[in-house]
């Protein structure tokens, strides 16, 4: 297992696979990374050299805001919404989809699950 950006990655996993395991960090950009520190994408993770695993290391750290510093930013975009009172931040407060879906029917995510006015009958 590697240790990148504070994450456990798993040894037995393709690189570009296991790059995703970190928060911040999808398919495309982890193509990316690889491409600039010139590494085979479906190497394993356990067998990557420790100058490898630096390289990679330093290009996260150096271009990417990953798992801690993008989790608090996420998360003070979305009080700003709510604080300077948009929609987009009234419908966080009350917990309804964002972007425009419908609610009549689906948006059980976001609603959570049926709260039934009428009982069941026994």
């Amino acid at each position: 297992m590697a240790r990148i950006a504070g994450r456990e990655i798993p040894g037995n996993k393709a690189v570009f696979i296991g790059l995703t395991y970190i928060y911040g960090i999808g398919n495309h950009t982890a193509d990316k990374i690889l491409d600039q520190a010139k590494i085979d994408l479906h190497k394993k993770v356990k067998d990557l050299t420790e100058d490898e695993l630096a390289k990679i290391r330093d290009i996260i750290e150096e271009n990417h805001k990953v798992e801690g510093d993008l989790r608090t930013e996420v998360s003070l975009n979305i009080k700003r919404l709510i604080e300077t009172g948009s929609y987009r931040g009234h419908r966080h407060k009350v917990g309804l989809p964002v972007r425009g879906q419908r609610t009549r029917t689906n948006a059980r995510t976001w609603k959570g699950p049926r709260s039934n006015a009428i009982g069941k009958k026994k």
